[in-house]
């Protein structure tokens, strides 16, 4: 199945990290978080991907072009460095196709735009390239393709450390509770979409405004629950806080090196909380991507 990866925004909230790079180019450890997304489609078997490019598309283009392996895999270095021999691969069956979608393009557009490189797929995946997860991506495509709905996405608890608070009409604070305790939910920004969502995005529009009201409206919708592991890196303090997980070996994104190290029996299983109808969600947001 393809996946569709939004690359094309500025970032600008994590524009003090750098304004030299586009946001899915920081690091997280030795590779760009676009890296570690793609890594983990493609540990699912989902290794033919799209990137919609935008903003410094040449920095993607160039990274992929010059990609080193041995910076991430282990290899063999033998007559003075004449010659490398991978003991493993990351991208040697990867297969990316490389789309100008604009520099201040809407996620719709950059979509739409790449719609011919889909081909005759009814069905694919997407990402805003920013956003880390654990969730065990097949029963994910098990339970959004058993919906049949034309539009799927991941729904999860915020991260950030804001309050909600209620309070009634005269300003008197009735309580006031942690975001991520509260009963709020965003969306995760991984979806799956049938090959129809084109049909619902018009000429200028984005993604999650009038489309999804359109599948809302007709009931083609469907949000996944999920309270497992996911964060977002969206500012400069999500990226220190996910390369500190990072540092000390605490990331439970990289599937893949849980899967060369486990018997799948003993993995952990994953966490599905009970779907809601979408319209008991908060709106959609939409990152830069």
């Amino acid at each position: 199945m393809k996946v569709v990866l939004f690359c094309g925004g500025l970032g600008m909230r994590i524009r003090d990290y750098s304004d030299t790079i586009p946001k899915p180019m920081v690091t997280v450890g030795y590779r760009p978080i676009l890296w570690h997304v793609m890594k983990y489609y493609a540990h699912f078997g989902h290794t033919d991907f799209i990137l919609c490019l935008g903003y410094r598309g040449d920095v993607i283009k160039n990274y992929f072009l010059h990609y080193d392996e041995a910076v991430s895999n282990d290899f063999v270095l033998s007559k003075g460095g004449q010659e490398i021999h991978l003991l493993n691969s990351d991208i040697s069956n990867w297969r990316i196709t490389f789309v100008d979608t604009g520099a201040s393009t809407s996620i719709g557009q950059r979509l739409k735009t790449v719609e011919p490189y889909l081909e005759d797929d009814r069905g694919f995946l997407a990402n805003y390239s920013d956003g880390l997860t654990d969730l065990e991506l097949p029963h994910y495509l098990s339970e959004v393709t058993a919906r049949d709905k034309i539009a799927s996405f991941l729904c999860v608890r915020p991260t950030p450390t804001f309050h909600v608070v209620s309070a009634e009409t005269d300003g008197i604070v009735t309580g006031i509770e942690a975001v991520n305790a509260s009963d709020v939910w965003i969306n995760g920004g991984f979806f799956y979409f049938k090959r129809e969502i084109f049909d619902y995005i018009h000429i200028g529009e984005d993604l999650v405004l009038e489309p999804f009201d359109r599948l809302i409206s007709r009931q083609e919708l469907f949000a996944y629950k999920y309270t497992g592991f996911w964060t977002a890196m969206d500012t400069f303090q999500d990226r220190e806080r996910i390369e500190g997980m990072y540092a000390r070996g605490e990331a439970p994104w990289e599937l893949w090196r849980a899967a060369a190290r486990t018997p799948r029996t003993q993995r952990p299983q994953f966490r599905l909380a009970p779907p809601d109808p979408p319209e008991h969600l908060d709106p959609p947001s939409e990152r830069s991507g």
